[in-house]
């Protein structure tokens, strides 16, 4: 979104205390500082990882005097929401709002405007999970407590530069 152009990047997160949601928002924040863009409260609204969250979440946010040109939804779901509110204030995506979300479930490659998102390796995800629950079940140390896979970007149709 930053390469894109866009200065006004509000995001919709998990829940506080969520590791997911705390990761997501903190690269959030990592990427504005990067590119000096300031650090708007306002921006920022906690939710659900699901769909009428997203949809109440970018209805506030575009409903703010200032809107933001961009939304970085950390789940596909919130994402959608965020889209279908976008759509219900008469706005197109991606030529009024750009959106993004995290994941790429299945729903992301189908719905219109198709969404950019954040892939993860699940399957690399799930696997690394299953490995560590049969090592606990089996009485053996852990090798780490935390394990970060690498994600990728899915650059699809719900993005564009801001106009204007």
């Amino acid at each position: 979104l930053i390469s894109l152009g866009h200065r006004r990047i509000a995001t919709v997160t998990g829940c506080h205390g969520w590791c997911a949601a705390e990761d997501r928002l903190a690269g959030y924040h990592s990427a504005l500082l990067a590119a000096g863009l300031p650090q708007r409260p306002e921006y920022i609204l906690e939710t659900d990882f699901q769909y009428e969250g997203g949809y109440l979440a970018g209805q506030a946010l575009l409903a703010l005097p200032e809107q933001p040109t961009a939304i970085f939804a950390q789940s596909d779901n919130l994402a959608i929401g965020v889209m279908r509110a976008a759509r219900a204030r008469g706005l197109c995506v991606p030529e009024d709002l750009s959106v993004v979300g995290f994941n790429d479930v299945e729903v992301a490659r189908v719905t219109t405007p198709t969404l950019t998102t954040i892939s993860q390796p699940l399957q690399a995800l799930g696997h690394h999970a299953v490995s560590m629950l049969y090592r606990q079940i089996e009485g053996q140390p852990l090798e780490a407590s935390r394990i970060e896979l690498s994600t990728r970007l899915v650059v699809r149709q719900s993005t564009a530069p801001p106009t204007g």
